[in-house]
């Protein structure tokens, strides 16, 4: 029975060569989305999954309070490290790391940058990364220097050599590490980003470690446990939140800081903090696509119902003389669903022909390994479950509609179908393009708000700006030899880029402060007197720095918003205090520059400070010249780069290549949405395609008639396409307020962020009017030049 079933099932298909065509590609695009969205989601999720007992590990955070708002930071001082491994039997491994940044390796004659992490000893226990070679409990310990590298890094230095126990000479001293570990080359789902690790305990005697090992103020760094098995983590966290309070009552009293734990898995999907809790980040926009995901299948389902109902004259007959025959209503059920099912299964084989072949333009465009995982059992039995609920749920309509003719009805030609199947379908038609057009609007808005925020004043100029990390002690030679060479207009010199502050520093104490009241300023150190002129920072009071130690070690620069902050009304000459490498420190204003965005491109500008203090300014900031080519440019700094530091290779990054790529992930959130709000509407199409085609078949009689009693072409298509329009329009009506709704409650998760204006609204209902328009006017201006003899004698 099941073989007559799939025969049938392939004949009517095979018959209906048009409508089975505009079915399968419609379906096939709905799935191909949806498979595409559903493996981009399961990477996502996946990140970091590839890490043994990743459940188990979590970043020590700080939630603390400012203003009465509850804020978190990442960076939480040391001696916590100690009080959790000492108090908390449930605390199994305990490691404090901070990103160094970048450094360059030198073995023989190869002379290689690399991002540096320096890690506590049980780092690799607490996150056990898997090894090439070494042992992950020792790799890391003192007391001799050491080093950790991964796997290309070894290759790039060793070759094929095994690393294990060789030496590398690190940084600008030379100084030899030993190899005591490989870490296996990372995945690209990977929260970790390093090239290698150093121990903790090689720079244990640093002027600017050793005061933070037992300061309970100084919070400048990273804290990473792991739990033992079975320890529940809300039970922990509740004993973490007070210990600052026990070991530390006055910077408690101060700062309200209290630990919360943030568990490995949830690092990639969550990066944003509200009231000292993880509550967005790229989870929103995971679950943004996954509804999407759905409704694009929604869409193409919707396309089979009405399509195949619009077809239920033609099946009529056959309905009535199957039942005459003795079929009952199960067996026509059983039968339309199988026809369903059969298409479902053919829809899915071109969607993965389609998903294979676009998955590396997608990847490129989304920058992950996106793969099809064939081997998986778990893939099959999804992909499987999916083609089987999506023949059921699109074929369920026609099959109960269909099925449910009476044969004396249909076999006298008394039945009247058509009224019987409009309203519904009109509603499924309406569904369908609300979806369309609440994409369309979303990819509006995600474009105005990106541009709206790449376009708002910066406080500095990016443009034909570099940085490179280089050598502190040739800068002055560096300087004037770069300068002299007319390839640059200015250099300057500082701790971190613009774009990325590295640190914050606390401020203890300043004129009118409240009691107990906190504040973090973004921290700088500037390392000459061009630093503001180079980046086109203006000051709006005050003075510069003078250029050397003993007239600027007193005086400081803050910014605008920092100004505000601190409710200043005249910030010249007052004093902050602080403490700065573990000691007491006091400084004077002598300075207010303008505000210039940070991190967030989207957010308020930071509250920052700028102390002179050349020794950390490791950074070169260089404008190149406008009449200067930039390949021109690079190739001579390139020169006085290496003949001024033979071991540092010259890496550079343009900075407004960095301030752009704060934007990657709404850019490519609207790239996607653009294209499935593109393919929802090609599906919609494709539908009302078929309905206006069969529309104008129904009606080839009253046409003809129409026309040879004078109604003109432009008559008969208002005709056929008047109500497919009408509907668009209640569509458009409808997503209006739908899309406004949740777009809204986007919107409000940025500080910088646009208005909705009405006219959006207005240009996605033109374009999906103008849409329709074209889709049904083809079908409706073939219709109408037909020769009203032709079509009368057809009939």
């Amino acid at each position: 029975m099941l073989s007559t079933y799939l025969k049938t099932a392939w004949r009517n298909i095979v018959r209906g060569r048009l409508y089975s065509v505009l079915n399968l590609l419609g379906l096939a695009t709905g799935m191909a989305v949806a498979l595409l969205i559903g493996l981009w989601v399961h990477y996502q999720l996946s990140y970091d999954r590839f890490v043994p007992g990743y459940e188990q590990a979590y970043q020590v955070r700080f939630n603390y309070s400012d203003n009465g708002v509850i804020r978190n930071q990442a960076e939480v001082c040391l001696p916590l490290g100690d009080a959790l491994k000492k108090d908390i039997p449930e605390v199994e491994h305990v490691a404090p790391a901070f990103d160094i940044g970048q450094a360059v390796m030198v073995v023989n004659d190869k002379r290689i940058y690399g991002d540096v992490v320096c890690a506590g000893e049980e780092f690799l226990r607490v996150f056990p990364l898997p090894l090439v070679e070494g042992d992950a409990t020792t790799a890391l310990q003192g007391p001799s220097p050491s080093i950790v590298l991964t796997e290309p890094l070894a290759k790039s230095l060793f070759g094929k050599e095994d690393a294990l126990n060789k030496t590398v000479r690190w940084g600008g001293d030379g100084t030899p590490l030993k190899v005591t570990a490989v870490v296996r080359e990372l995945p690209r789902n990977s929260s970790f980003h390093f090239d290698y690790l150093i121990p903790f305990s090689n720079f244990a005697q640093n002027s600017w470690i050793k005061p933070a090992l037992t300061n309970w103020n100084y919070a400048y760094y990273q804290l990473y446990v792991s739990l033992r098995p079975g320890a529940k983590v809300a039970r922990v966290e509740a004993k973490a939140r007070l210990l600052v309070r026990q070991y530390a009552p006055e910077s408690y009293a101060t700062f309200h800081r209290e630990a919360m734990f943030f568990p490995l898995k949830d690092w990639h999907l969550y990066t944003d903090f509200k009231d000292g809790q993880p509550q967005g980040g790229l989870i929103d926009y995971v679950r943004m696509f996954s509804i999407v995901g759905i409704l694009v299948l929604l869409i193409a389902c919707i396309n089979f119902m009405n399509l195949s109902t619009a077809r239920s004259e033609r099946r009529a007959r056959e309905v009535g003389v199957r039942k005459v025959m003795g079929s009952v209503r199960g067996q026509l059920i059983l039968q339309f669903l199988m026809e369903s099912l059969l298409m479902s299964a053919l829809a899915f084989l071109l969607s993965v022909v389609v998903v294979q072949a676009v998955l590396p333009a997608f990847n490129a465009l989304t920058g992950d390994v996106v793969r099809v995982p064939y081997a998986s059992g778990w893939f099959w039995l999804m992909v499987i479950s999916l083609v089987v609920l999506t023949g059921l749920f699109a074929g369920s309509r026609p099959a109960f509609f269909l099925s449910s003719f009476r044969p004396v009805e249909v076999l006298k030609s008394t039945m009247r179908i058509g009224k019987a199947a409009s309203f519904p379908r009109k509603v499924l038609v309406v569904i369908q393009f609300s979806c369309s057009i609440a994409l369309i609007i979303s990819t509006i808005i995600v474009y105005q708000q990106i541009q709206y925020a790449r376009n708002r004043p910066k406080g500095y100029d990016p443009n034909r700006l570099i940085v490179s990390r280089a050598h502190s002690d040739a800068f002055a030679a560096f300087k004037q030899e770069a300068m002299e060479s007319g390839v640059v207009s200015s250099v300057t010199r500082s701790a971190n880029q613009q774009t990325d502050p590295l640190s914050q520093l606390t401020i203890d104490n300043w004129p009118g402060r409240l009691p107990n009241e906190p504040l973090s300023l973004a921290w700088n150190a500037v390392g000459d007197t061009d630093y503001f002129r180079t980046l086109r920072i203006g000051f709006t009071t005050g003075d510069n720095f003078k250029g050397n130690i003993g007239a600027d070690s007193t005086g400081v620069i803050i910014n605008e918003t920092a100004v505000r902050r601190m409710r200043l009304k005249q910030p010249l000459n007052q004093y902050l205090d602080f403490s700065f490498s573990g000691a007491p420190h006091r400084l004077r204003i002598i300075g207010v520059v303008k505000d210039a965005l940070t991190k967030d491109p989207f957010a308020a500008a930071e509250p920052a400070i700028f102390m002179y203090y050349p020794t950390a300014a490791w950074m070169y900031t260089m404008r190149l010249a406008p009449t200067v080519s930039t390949s021109t440019a690079l190739a001579k700094l390139k020169a006085i780069s290496e003949k001024y530091g033979p071991d540092y290779p010259f890496a550079y990054s343009f900075v407004d290549e960095s301030y752009a790529s704060k934007f990657a992930t709404e850019m490519l959130i609207g790239r996607l949405a653009g294209v499935f709000a593109a393919l929802a509407i090609f599906i919609s199409c494709l539908g009302l395609f078929g309905l206006v085609a069969y529309t104008a078949e129904q009606r080839t009689r009253e046409i003809g008639i129409r026309k040879v009693l004078g109604a003109s072409v432009s008559q008969v298509l208002l005709l056929l396409s008047g109500d497919f329009i009408l509907l668009v329009g209640i569509s458009c009506a409808i997503a209006a307020p739908v899309a406004y709704y949740f777009l809204h409650q986007w919107l409000a998760g940025y500080y910088y962020r646009i208005s909705i204006s009405p006219l959006v609204f207005v240009v996605a209902a033109v374009i999906a009017l103008i849409i329709t328009a074209i889709t049904v006017g083809f079908q409706s201006v073939r219709s109408a030049m037909m020769n009203p003899v032709t079509a009368l004698r057809t009939e």
